[in-house]
Parts: C-alpha cells; sequence; structure tokens
C-alpha cells in the first residue's frame, strides 16, 4: 500500500501524516510531496525519517492513493495526472466539490456512493462536515427543511500565515507577513474567502452547495455567515435547524448519542459544552445546547464543535482512504 501526501509540510498535510499514523493505516510506502523547493527536505512519520519528493517523482510511482491539501490550483494540474496512472486522489481544496462527475465524501454519509471508477474524490469544506455529521441522522428522522449557521472558525483553517500572524499580534507586535486584512487578535472578522456580487463569501456558498450534495437532496434551504475568530484550533457553529417532522428533545439527544463520529456533550447544568479547545486532537464532532427553537415550530438550536485540521481535513480523507482500502 503506497501512499503520496501532496502539500505534506502544510498545516493539513502535517496533521494527515499525524492520522495516518493514530490510525495504523496499513502503508508499506510513504511518499511525502511538496513544493519544488521543499523537495528534499525530510518529514517524520512514526520515528522514520522520508525525503519530500517531486510531484513528477511521485506520479511516476503511481501510488495506490494519493492525498492532496495543496490548495486548489495544484490539485486541478495534478490530481488528474495521478488519476491517469491509476491512483485513487482524496482531494482536500475547493477544486473539485461542486464537479458533478465527482463524489464529495463524508463517509459516516455517504461512502458507499463511490464506484470503482471514481479516481478523483473530493474532501468537503471543514465547517460543512461537522455540521452534515451532527445532522445527517436527524435528517433521517426529522426531514431537514431549512438551516441557519454562523461559524466562529479557527485561525488555522487560514494555514500557517494566520497563526503566525496571531502569535506576532498577540506578543503585541505588528504581524510582519499578514494573513488577514485587519488583525485577528482581540477581532472577529466576518470574512472567509473572498467576497462573491451576491454579498456572501465563497466559504458561506461552499455550506450552502455542499451540504445539498453531500445529504443528497436539494431541497434543503441553508444560510451562512461565516466569521474567523482569534482561536488556534477548532470550529464552531451555531445552527438553527428547521425540521419538517416535530421532534422530541429526549429523542435528539438520543439520535445525536448513537450518531456515528458524534460526541453528544450537553449538561449545561454542569457548565458542559462543547469548546474548540476540548475538540483538539479529537476525531468526533462535538455537539450541545440542544433546546427548542420558541419562536417557531419543529425547529431546533444546536452548537456544533469540531477539530478542523482533524474530522474537518485530515481524518476525514484517510477515512476515505481506510473505506477504499477496506473494499480492496
Amino acid at each position: 500500500m503506497k501512499i503520496a501526501v501532496v502539500g505534506a509540510t502544510g498545516l493539513v498535510g502535517t496533521e494527515m501524516l499525524k492520522v495516518l499514523a493514530e490510525r495504523q493505516f496499513p502503508l508499506t510506502e510513504l511518499l511525502p510531496v511538496a513544493s519544488a523547493k521543499s523537495v528534499g527536505q525530510e518529514v517524520e512519520y512514526q520515528g522514520k525519517k522520508y525525503p519530500v519528493v517531486s510531484m513528477d517523482d511521485a506520479i511516476a510511482a503511481r501510488p495506490d492513493f494519493a492525498i492532496f491539501s495543496a490548495g486548489g490550483s495544484v490539485s486541478k494540474e495534478h490530481a488528474p495526472r495521478f488519476a491517469a496512472v491509476g491512483t485513487v486522489v482524496i482531494d482536500n481544496s475547493s477544486a473539485w466539490r461542486m464537479d458533478p462527475t465527482k463524489k464529495l465524501v463524508v463517509p459516516e454519509l455517504n461512502a458507499d456512493t463511490i464506484g470503482p471508477d471514481d479516481k478523483i474524490i473530493a474532501n468537503p469544506n471543514c465547517s460543512t462536515i461537522q455540521m452534515v455529521v451532527a445532522l445527517n441522522d436527524l435528517h433521517k428522522k426529522y426531514k431537514v427543511r431549512r438551516i441557519v449557521v454562523s461559524t466562529y472558525q479557527s485561525v488555522t483553517g487560514t494555514g500557517k500565515k494566520a497563526v503566525d500572524q496571531l502569535l506576532e499580534e498577540r506578543a503585541g507586535q505588528t504581524a510582519s507577513n499578514p494573513a488577514y486584512p485587519h488583525p485577528i487578535d482581540l477581532n472577529v472578522l466576518p470574512h472567509i474567502d473572498v467576497f462573491e456580487p451576491n454579498g456572501y463569501t465563497k466559504e458561506e456558498l461552499k455550506m450552502v452547495n455542499e451540504t445539498k450534495k453531500i445529504m443528497g437532496d436539494d431541497s434543503i434551504r441553508v444560510t451562512a455567515t461565516c466569521v474567523r475568530i482569534p482561536v488556534m484550533g477548532g470550529h464552531s457553529e451555531s445552527i438553527n435547524v428547521e425540521f419538517a417532522e416535530e421532534f422530541d428533545l429526549a429523542d435528539v439527544r438520543e439520535i445525536l448519542a448513537n450518531t456515528p463520529g458524534v460526541e453528544l456533550v450537553d449538561d449545561p447544568s454542569t457548565n458542559k459544552y462543547p469548546m474548540p479547545k476540548d475538540s483538539h486532537g479529537k476525531d468526533a464532532v462535538l455537539v450541545g445546547r440542544l433546546r427548542r427553537d420558541e419562536t417557531q415550530p419543529k425547529t431546533l438550536n444546536m452548537w456544533v464543535v469540531a477539530d478542523n485540521l482533524r474530522k474537518g481535513a485530515a481524518t476525514n480523507a484517510v477515512q476515505i482512504a481506510e473505506y477504499l482500502a477496506g473494499k480492496r
């Protein structure tokens, strides 16, 4: 089992190596791939050093899987080259997500849609993944009609440049190479990705469109506001979800307690609710603050938190590879 990790030196790539090791993925050969200037550098995997190789060398090695986390333009150019030599590409960028010929996969929901001819598989946006994991089993019972979601997203979702900006500002310095158009420490930016002509950001529209594709239901109405906050890891979401059918809160709790990939953290009487710091290093999606929306029927409020570098990116990609390796 030969695996290429493309973008192996980045934040998500580093996390992917960690997740592969933790989950004891049965790889026999690792090919870390990064930009040309990183070729020859070494990355560590399970106590062993591996030299970073070029894209061309990785493709020539014809790996079983190539897990990409190197940005959309890199994926667009090189994922088809891997696919052409028989490699299954699992791509973490937005490049292929809304391509009607590509599967957009969260394993707990729709891994069974992957067929033998699917050589490029898209990993959804981090904020979409945690939301659909929390909602899917509730959707099966009550049918989701409308979602209003506001996100509180960590700087790690932007990358190392953003982490450096936050740390420099927190140390009282002006950021030397800022990732954002404004300070992020002691601030909140209602701006993730670029603004579109309709006033929404690309991040917000990703949540709208990806949710419908993953859940296989174009009738679900989604509206999102995505916000960057000065937190180092873990995305949080306030979700207001309207169902077609009436629900009982005790049943909702039971469904969520038994939903694969979900950890119910919902005891306000003892101050237990999901927080980003408690999601660090976890693969579970934490769900709490469950309460009925008292302003309209059949509507639930919930608070959902997950480690965006893990279930929101690396873990989800590795889970797809695990599913496919198991089928082989």
